[in-house]
């Protein structure tokens, strides 16, 4: 894990390219007390030792299906497979048998990549693992302070250009979503855990690769309030449907969803596992 400083630092984002529905704005001052992060995401190696230890059981393999993008099913599969029909989610499918050890359905395995993220865990699990190894999973508050490794209001972990001098700095689509991902970056799916340049913070894949859950229940507003409970050491609403994800992923485009940037966040339920979705912990300082 690293040792995160914590500080007053300026949460959030406005302006033409983010998503209001989000509410990522406004831009608001937020004091974050010291905490450690994991460096990278939880991998497949390391959920397998929990699994193995605890005999632990995903959502994803007690509901018996996941959601899988289209093109990380075989193409011996597709064909059999109902994609969806709702504007925005057509490219995904409800895939028997989809879970962590097989995240593109049937006929794949991470046996080749136990060093990538562990994908098709939901928050319950996410917290599971959590609990287990004795951390937590991080306030959103917590997560942009870390992501941003100290700058202010950048665009990305390392900066406001997506490919400093033309090189890739983290694992997202290129080419036409959604048909084709030319993995320019060097991947079309996930990337190893560790991968591209750490930020100013020693964190690895803050942007891109797979979403990471937030412990935080999901509000577009409000954080708008100014109070106590909004700025300094903020934990989220009390209630809610949907829980925090942020950090964007490898399916993410410009064209479709730009939610790679710093400020960026969206939500999930607490039950829901994809293909694209994993996590890190984090533990209080002191």
């Amino acid at each position: 894990m690293a040792k995160i400083p914590g500080g007053n630092f300026r949460m959030g984002a406005e302006g033409p390219e983010c998503w209001k529905a989000d509410g990522e704005g406004p831009v608001r001052e937020v004091n974050v007390s010291p905490f450690w992060m994991d460096r990278t995401c939880v991998t497949n190696a390391e959920f397998a030792e929990f699994v193995e230890a605890t005999h632990y059981q995903t959502e994803a393999e007690r509901f018996g299906w996941s959601f899988v993008f289209f093109n990380q099913i075989p193409k011996a599969h597709r064909k059999s497979l109902r994609l969806g029909t709702v504007a925005g989610l057509q490219w995904w499918a409800k895939v028997k048998k989809a879970d962590w050890q097989k995240p593109g359905g049937p006929g794949t395995h991470i046996r080749k990549q136990m060093d990538h993220p562990v994908v098709h865990v939901s928050w319950n699990d996410a917290s599971a693992f959590a609990t287990w190894r004795g951390k937590r999973l991080p306030t959103e508050a917590e997560w942009e302070f870390a992501a941003r490794g100290g700058m202010d209001q950048q665009r990305y972990p390392w900066g406001d250009e997506l490919t400093p001098g033309g090189k890739h700095r983290c694992n997202i689509w290129q080419g036409k979503f959604p048909d084709e991902d030319t993995g320019e970056d060097g991947w079309t799916g996930t990337a190893p855990a560790r991968s591209f340049r750490a930020n100013d913070f020693g964190l690895c894949n803050m942007a891109g690769n797979v979403w990471e859950w937030c412990v935080d229940w999901f509000s577009p507003d409000w954080h708008v309030v100014e109070s106590h409970d909004t700025r300094v050491d903020p934990q989220g609403p009390k209630t809610g449907t949907a829980r925090i994800i942020r950090g964007g992923s490898f399916l993410c485009h410009e064209s479709y969803c730009n939610r790679y940037r710093v400020g960026a966040r969206t939500s999930n339920t607490p039950d829901s596992s994809t293909c694209h979705q994993g996590f890190r912990c984090a533990m209080s300082a002191g």
